[in-house]
């Protein structure tokens, strides 16, 4: 003869986690429904931003043999690519960052590793938005020697 026994399994949201499975809430409040929000419009706005930027520079004009120091200095002449380029610097960094965030929240168990890898990527992303604003904002395509005479090779934009 065989006994039955019955297994009764909790149902879903009772609050019964096994414990190495429980991690400190930590007061994040709606910060995690923020991030996934934040994912979805940055997804959007990322998507209309890479297209034009790969339009402009690949499909206009001499395609990708006309990207060269001349053709990054020409567009960043103009405020609005400068903004352009900064939002989608921006914006993919974060997004990124976010993703990165979530995969090192999923798989990383031991909260000091979790803690360093945090760490890790977010001075990296701090310091690749902050040189990546600087080299947006203080690029000099008309370069000059000591003297204050040109280079030679600058864009004809600069003698002009």
């Amino acid at each position: 003869m065989s006994h039955a026994t019955e297994t009764t399994i909790a149902a879903p949201r009772t609050g019964r986690i096994d414990p190495k499975y429980t991690r400190s809430k930590g007061g994040k409040g709606n910060f995690e429904m923020l991030a996934w929000l934040f994912m979805r419009l940055s997804g959007v706005v990322l998507v209309v931003l890479i297209f034009g930027h790969l339009i402009s520079n690949l499909l206009v004009g001499e395609g990708i043999a006309g990207v060269d120091f001349g053709f990054v200095a020409g567009k960043w002449a103009d405020p609005m690519w400068q903004f352009w380029d900064l939002l989608l610097l921006w914006l993919a960094m974060l997004h990124g960052t976010n993703g990165m965030r979530t995969i090192i929240n999923d798989y990383a168990h031991k909260d000091r590793v979790r803690f360093w890898l945090s760490m890790i990527l977010y001075v990296a992303t701090a310091a690749i938005i902050i040189l990546g604003t600087l080299v947006i904002f203080t690029f000099e395509p008309c370069m000059v020697d000591a003297s204050g005479q040109l280079l030679k090779d600058v864009p004809a934009f600069c003698h002009g």
